[in-house]
């Protein structure tokens, strides 16, 4: 589990702020498919989510998305989680993106912001970017 010693409650609370970003970032194009919310699902239980609680994670995540104007507090759990989870999260972010086989410019400045509010290296992220486009060209 990536966050710790924290009680049930608090790990659920983190999961949630985590899916509302991957949300966030599947909403930003006006299209949140279904392709998307299974890349969201699955990432989610790779970094340690039961399987039996995404379906309340997600529909938690949604109202707090809906609800929110900035991606501030979406992005304080993500800072706290390891390098590995921190990688699949960028890796999701990317394939949401990609999912449709193109990035639009909301989606870029959107990676553009979190670059700078997660303190991501540049060579890291475009490594990342360049991988994900990658498996979604073949």
């Amino acid at each position: 589990m990536f966050f710790g010693k924290n009680k049930k409650e608090n790990i659920n609370e983190n999961f949630i702020k985590i899916a509302a970003l991957l949300i966030h970032a599947a909403k930003i194009d006006e299209n949140f498919s279904i392709i998307e919310e299974k890349i969201i699902k699955r990432t989610l239980i790779d970094i340690g989510a039961k399987e039996d609680s995404i379906s309340t994670i997600l529909e938690s995540a949604k109202k707090i998305e809906e609800n929110s104007n900035q991606i501030l507090e979406f992005t304080k759990e993500f800072k706290n989680m390891n390098e590995e989870n921190k990688i699949k999260i960028l890796e999701t972010l990317w394939r949401i993106i990609y999912s449709n086989n193109e990035a639009d410019i909301y989606e870029t400045n959107l990676m553009r912001r979190l670059e700078g509010l997660l303190y991501i290296d540049k060579r890291i992220m475009g490594d990342i970017k360049e991988k994900i486009k990658n498996e979604y060209s073949k």
